[in-house]
């Protein structure tokens, strides 16, 4: 019987934890660091990182860390051309890399990471962002499932734009 009640109270933890806050699978999005742009964001759970669409991009060195150059690749985005210090650089395989049937052929594409504050309702946070050109893609901005857990969050694929504009 003891055994039966410490198996019951294991399977009772998960249900004490803090519960996320849901939101849609589409959300607006702040950046605060990006001239304060708002964008809409799909809400990835089969993404692993966050992706935001940039074009003109450029790695150079400064005081011996490299950094980024860029520009947003968003309609009625500005020309400005913004500077980030790299935090990594990721290889992405994309989808239709994994599908292909000769391994050496399929290299993984490499993408700046950057560090950037986003901004999701009331509640700011830093998350890797890799930049890649996604302006063939209704979403410029897409939340992956790292950035999903450091804003606590769940998503109802049901849903569209549950939380308020952003206010951080």
């Amino acid at each position: 019987m003891k055994a039966l009640l410490a198996l019951l109270s294991l399977v009772a933890l998960p249900i004490m934890a803090a519960e996320p806050t849901l939101y849609g699978r589409y959300e607006y999005i702040a950046l605060p660091e990006i001239g304060g742009e708002v964008l809409k964001a799909k809400m990835d759970t089969g993404a692993l990182t966050a992706s935001l669409s940039a074009k003109d991009i450029e790695t150079f060195t400064r005081d011996g860390d490299e950094w980024v150059r860029f520009r947003l690749a968003t309609k009625d985005a500005s020309n400005k051309v913004y500077e980030h210090k790299v935090a990594r650089i990721s290889k992405i395989k994309t989808r239709s890399e994994e599908d292909a049937d000769d391994e050496e052929s399929a290299a993984p594409s490499k993408r700046p990471v950057v560090d950037l504050e986003l901004c999701l309702g009331n509640v700011k946070r830093t998350v890797e962002v890799n930049l890649t050109d996604r302006s063939s893609f209704n979403y410029p901005l897409l939340i992956g499932a790292k950035a999903l857990r450091e804003f606590g969050a769940a998503v109802n694929p049901a849903r569209r734009f549950t939380a308020d504009k952003p206010d951080c």
